[in-house]
């Protein structure tokens, strides 16, 4: 039903371990200290301090606590985060999250009653800003050389 079965008994499956709708998930009660990577979405009901990075969405639950740094694509904060985080795209924080530190995102939405203590920058960053302002110190130059 799943995948091509071999005469040795064993399933083949053309899915690979991250693919679309793969979950990962720290129950409550776990403790991870250092470094933990995600291909797929990663859900934290249990506790992380150190730096998760992650291809895909990060969940943290109600009773999830990460202190540290978090770099993904887009992320849900449900519990308590202290630390740097980085989302490329859509970062939610619902009603229960606590949040405090650095905050950069693509988009932002808080929920009324979340404790959001942060800096936050959110769209696109100073790197495509300091380039615009580059080409416009180039093209007063070229006005200053002319008028020569």
């Amino acid at each position: 039903m799943f995948g091509g079965k071999e005469k040795s008994g064993t399933v083949k499956s053309n899915i690979s371990s991250a693919s679309v709708g793969a979950l990962n998930t720290l129950v409550e009660g776990t403790v991870i200290e250092g470094q933990v990577t995600a291909k797929s979405d990663i859900r934290i009901d249990g506790m992380i301090r150190g730096n998760l990075n992650c291809d895909g969405k990060v969940i943290i639950g109600i009773t999830g606590f990460i202190e540290g740094q978090i770099n993904c694509t887009n992320a849900v904060i449900q519990g308590k985060f202290e630390g740097t985080l980085n989302v490329k795209e859509l970062l939610n924080v619902r009603e229960s999250a606590k949040i405090n530190g650095e905050v950069t995102t693509g988009k932002l939405i808080v929920e009324s009653g979340a404790v959001f203590n942060v800096t936050c920058k959110m769209g696109k960053q100073t790197s495509e800003n300091g380039n615009a302002t580059e080409r416009k110190s180039t093209q007063v130059k070229r006005l200053k050389k002319e008028a020569s």
